[in-house]
């Protein structure tokens, strides 16, 4: 464990001011100055990374309010924690932007705290403090739950406090968790890494893997079942390697099954599996079990056998491809997702010419895309023939092109199609003109729909019924000609979206308004962009 302690900012009443540029949070005041009682202190959490950085966010959400504070609703809090991530690109730049944003805020406003956590504080740990001294907290990926006593410890102490430990102090489900949303869930399955891919840095930061029990996930999504959701998605660096831990090779399709007799649970997904560890007892459990849903996060990385060997990958593409062959014939409406890296050191144009092959034959409904940049502390930070940026840009630009325009094809051959969407509480960009909710159909496309005149709104966590009439790249549109064209399917989900409403003095929620165009407020799955520079 690494501790260290340095000077911060004297602590003493903050009072509320008016949000400026800079901020992105709520104004509020600790209680100890002499005028009033004791207010409770307010907190915010931003959230750098994966989805598992956001699972992550959820916990330290629910430890703070466990220990008193409660959420920031708008402008400047008392409480600043950034979870970071050390993968995205310029992932440090982010941060010590946004850190520098908070600096001048932060001297204004004398009480107010701020923390880093997450994969850039377990990597960085004595960095942090020293270019940015009026941080309050670093800590790392093992000791989430710290966070509150280092808060407390850093105003008792007036010194800015850094706790980071080498390996996991508790599996961080054990703590309390603020959901984000009441219809859906993450639940984490496993944590950490066995894998030693060149370019990826978690491993070091989150350790090594360690799986939950099957009786203790179990549980947890029974649990969230009782409160109302209907959807689940199983979380892990490598989820279908889930059961190492404890020597059982078929533990993630064992999962799946057993989620499959979990009344009330209406959606099943997992995120994200390796290629080398996929077996087929996954693909039977994913057709077999019919709360599993047809949807596949399967990254890709490259298409060229070199660089996956380079990048330490221990599959090839015929591997990879074979795979997906398997998926479609078992089910055959499955959406194929992947991630890609391109621009890796070495990489040819020959090689990049095989990964837009594996693009063609895969027929990816989405792609998260990268361009390579170096990770220190990686191995492929070290290797020769680091490609120059024009390079890299020019081939990401060909890849982009090719895979909007699949993923055009692949939408347009929903069109005519009845789906069932979930109902989400985000809105799309242009919700406000169009008056159209949004939801997920059950391969995880994105749906913009219409309800018509004179049938009942849904409530975000309801499903609605609807036909497919137009399709893009990136969503697919649904407008029914008439009520005989929808059907609304009420549901606990929505049922608890509304006592949550309730006991959140109401907000409205896209739609349950009426047909305003008014903001909604985003307590949903978090949304994913389709692709990433």
């Amino acid at each position: 464990m690494s501790f260290t302690a340095s000077p911060a900012a004297p602590s003493s009443a903050a009072e509320p001011v008016a949000e400026s540029a800079a901020e992105s949070a709520v104004a509020s005041t600790d209680g100890l100055g002499a005028a009033g009682p004791a207010r409770q202190r307010t907190y915010q959490v931003r959230t750098f990374g994966c989805q598992m950085n956001v699972h992550d966010s959820e916990r330290m959400a629910g430890l703070l309010e466990d220990a008193g504070y409660v959420p920031a609703d708008g402008a400047l809090a008392d409480v600043v924690v950034f979870n970071t991530c050390a993968v995205r690109e310029n992932a440090d730049n982010k941060l010590y932007g946004n850190l520098g944003e908070l600096k001048q805020v932060k001297a204004a406003h004398p009480g107010m705290q701020i923390a880093v956590g997450g994969c850039l504080a377990q990597k960085d740990r004595e960095t942090i403090v020293s270019k940015a001294p009026w941080v309050d907290a670093v800590f790392g990926t093992h000791n989430v739950g710290a966070l509150p006593a280092l808060l407390d410890r850093a105003r008792h102490n007036n010194e800015a406090q850094l706790e980071i430990l080498e390996s996991l102090d508790v599996f961080p489900s054990t703590l309390p968790t603020k959901r984000d949303s009441v219809y859906s869930g993450w639940v984490s399955i496993s944590v950490g890494c066995n894998n030693t891919c060149t370019f990826c840095i978690v491993p070091s930061l989150r350790g090594k893997e360690k799986d939950r029990r099957p009786g203790e996930i179990l549980a947890e999504i029974q649990a969230l079942v009782d409160d109302g959701a209907v959807e689940v998605t199983l979380l892990g660096q490598n989820v279908n390697s889930y059961g190492v831990e404890f020597g059982d090779r078929l533990a993630f399709s064992k999962l799946l099954r057993a989620c499959g007799g979990i009344e009330g649970l209406e959606r099943v997904r997992f995120t994200s599996p390796h290629p080398a560890a996929f077996t087929d007892d996954v693909i039977d459990a994913m057709a077999e079990t019919p709360n599993v849903m047809p949807q596949l996060h399967m990254p890709l990385q490259s298409g060229s056998d070199k660089v996956l060997k380079d990048m330490r990958r221990s599959y090839r593409s015929s591997r990879f491809l074979g795979i997906l062959d398997k998926v479609r014939e078992r089910i055959p409406n499955a959406a194929i997702t992947t991630d890609i890296i391109v621009g890796f050191p070495g990489e040819t144009e020959e090689d990049f010419q095989a990964t837009l092959d594996v693009v063609k034959k895969s027929r990816f409904s989405s792609a998260f895309t990268f361009q390579y940049s170096k990770r220190p502390g990686t191995p492929a930070a070290e290797l020769p023939e680091q490609l120059p940026k024009a390079v890299v840009q020019e081939r990401y630009e060909r890849l982009i092109a090719l895979q909007d325009r699949i993923a055009a094809e692949e939408n347009a051959k929903q069109l005519g199609r009845k789906v069932e969407l979930l109902v989400t509480a985000q809105a799309g960009r242009k919700a406000g003109e169009t008056h159209r909710l949004s939801g997920r159909a059950a391969d995880q496309r994105l749906v913009h729909f219409s309800v018509p005149d004179g049938a009942e709104t849904p409530r975000p966590g309801d499903f609605v019924t609807v036909t497919i009439t137009e399709a893009a790249a990136f969503h697919l549109l649904a407008d029914p000609a008439g009520a005989a064209d929808y059907s609304l399917r009420r549901s606990r989900a929505g049922d608890a979206w509304d006592r949550s409403q309730a006991d959140s003095c109401g907000a409205p929620a896209p739609g349950t308004a009426g047909k305003d165009g008014k903001a909604a407020v985003s307590l949903g799955m978090p949304s994913l962009p389709l692709r990433r520079s």
